[in-house]
């Protein structure tokens, strides 16, 4: 959540401080995800290579928190999709895989819905603005950048970093 959310418009490339380097730690946020999918320690059908994305979404109860440590079985495909800029393989592999194995059940003419949980045999119908609009914004900057570089250029962007410790310059 944080790996997503935090950086839909903050370029983390080259952004650090002393504390850490964010797109590193970005990108082990998204590969700890991917791991531990892959691993599948809860047991969950269909979690694998290609089927990976713990995040807060909808669930087969309601909404939650999912995780590592409330891990419920349920993927949201906004987490693997807006991990573009940090594992674009892994993130494809996932894309073809939601579109092409479970797209009779998860794709709709507004794109993917918000998580599904096969080991239940539950598919979301739902779309939420809050998981549909980071994956467009993180496939695009992966992409281009766009939306990292325009927010980077702002000047009450750069003079925020700058008094936090950034060199908005480098950042």
């Amino acid at each position: 959540f944080f790996t997503h959310y935090s950086f839909l418009g903050l370029d983390p490339r080259r952004l650090a401080d002393r504390y850490a380097d964010y797109f590193e730690q970005n990108s082990r946020h998204v590969l700890l995800n991917y791991t531990y999918c892959v691993a599948d320690p809860a047991a969950c059908a269909g979690y694998g290579p290609a089927a990976w994305g713990l995040t807060a979404s909808d669930n087969d109860t309601g909404y939650s928190g999912h995780s590592p440590t409330n891990d419920r079985c349920v993927i949201a495909p906004t987490a693997a999709l807006s991990s573009f800029p940090y594992a674009p393989e892994a993130a494809m592999r996932a894309m073809r895989h939601f579109h092409d194995d479970l797209g009779d059940r998860i794709w709709t003419d507004w794109g993917f819905t918000d998580a599904f949980c096969e080991a239940r045999s539950w598919y979301s119908k739902d779309h939420l603005a809050i998981d549909q609009g980071p994956i467009v914004v993180m496939m695009e900057n992966y992409r281009s950048g766009l939306l990292w570089r325009l927010v980077m250029q702002a000047p009450e962007v750069r003079n925020g970093l700058a008094r936090l410790g950034f060199d908005p310059l480098v950042a």
